[in-house]
């Protein structure tokens, strides 16, 4: 078990598989100049998949979530989501990505054991979507949402995050293309995880702005904190069901009283929380020669001294020079 001082208990793990992505958004990352890990400081496929086995037979991990950077560009995907859903207990298993590449792999992870995705999607505007993410990318990225509703990995989730002047008008667009297309919407407070450091809080668009223009055009009913247990997302009903939309107000609105996720960098490391400062590092007691039980005692250790917060609700917060594509989101 993974418990913290706390008394809550980690069952949802994060892995970011790669900290690259093919591309740039502005609220993520620069444009160019990032340095990548190089290949012997990612973990192997083998490594990924023993400490994921550790996680889910001797540490209470129910659900892994495979993130990135792009996770799809992580040429061993499809192998490694087929031996963690050999796994006993089966940990379900789910993908966050851009979707660019989700048209022509949709089928084949489907088969090898992932049950659903989540697609970052911020404007239904191709000349949007170039800005916020600096490539041309747009029509792939719905071409993927199709193949994974068709390969049946549901519900599929759209995350969408609103910047200011860019496409802050979207929130009822999306919504609507959503429920046409029987996705899941969840708008996404930006967060200062982009390496320049351009995030500013004055700016961002609210969960109570995301609502409100909601609510010009939908009826919201709101789900209640029973049914959200530890989401991240608060959820509405809309116009009275069956489709619903969820809000991750990460800086508004903090959930870490909830929380229940640990998270594995592509590098190996610990993190207690996606805006955590320190590390505790796996990949060297791997390679140190460490066992499976010495690895699950310092996993326990790591745990023992997460934070009560994520700090997001001090106005003076700023995150670190790590970017986001080396954690995982």
């Amino acid at each position: 078990m993974l418990i913290d001082t706390y008394g809550r208990v980690a069952t949802d793990l994060r892995v970011s598989l790669t900290d690259r992505c093919n591309l740039r958004c502005t609220y993520c990352m620069p444009e160019e100049g990032l340095q990548w890990l190089g290949k012997p400081d990612l973990l192997t496929d083998d490594e990924i998949v023993r400490l994921i086995g550790t996680a889910v037979t001797s540490l209470g991990i129910e659900e892994v979530r495979f993130t990135g950077g792009e996770p799809l560009l992580r040429p061993g995907l499809v192998g490694i989501v087929e031996r963690v859903a050999a796994l006993t207990p089966r940990p379900r298993m789910s993908l966050t990505t851009n979707g660019i590449g989700l048209k022509r792999t949709a089928e084949a992870l489907k088969a090898a054991g992932l049950d659903r995705v989540n697609v970052s999607l911020d404007t239904l505007r191709p000349d949007v979507f170039k800005t916020l993410t600096r490539r041309d990318r747009h029509r792939d990225v719905v071409a993927g949402l199709e193949a994974a509703h068709e390969a049946g990995l549901t519900p599929v989730k759209v995350n969408a995050v609103l910047m200011p002047g860019l496409n802050d008008d979207e929130a009822p667009d999306l919504l609507a293309w959503a429920v046409e297309h029987s996705y899941e919407l969840r708008f996404i407070e930006q967060m200062p995880l982009d390496a320049q450091h351009g995030w500013k809080r004055e700016g961002m668009v609210t969960a109570s702005d995301i609502l409100a223009s909601l609510r010009t055009r939908f009826e919201l009913t709101a789900e209640g904190s029973q049914e959200r247990g530890s989401a991240p997302a608060e959820r509405w009903i809309v116009d009275g069901g069956p489709h619903r939309v969820g809000v991750i107000a990460s800086v508004t609105r903090p959930f870490c009283a909830a929380c229940d996720r640990t998270r594995l960098t592509a590098d190996g490391q610990i993190r207690t929380c996606l805006f955590a400062t320190e590390e505790t590092d796996l990949r060297a007691a791997l390679r140190g020669g460490a066992c499976d039980e010495e690895i699950a005692r310092i996993w326990r250790l790591a745990m023992w001294g997460k934070k009560a917060g994520s700090g997001l609700d001090d106005p003076s917060f700023l995150q670190p020079d790590r970017p986001m594509s080396s954690i995982g989101g």
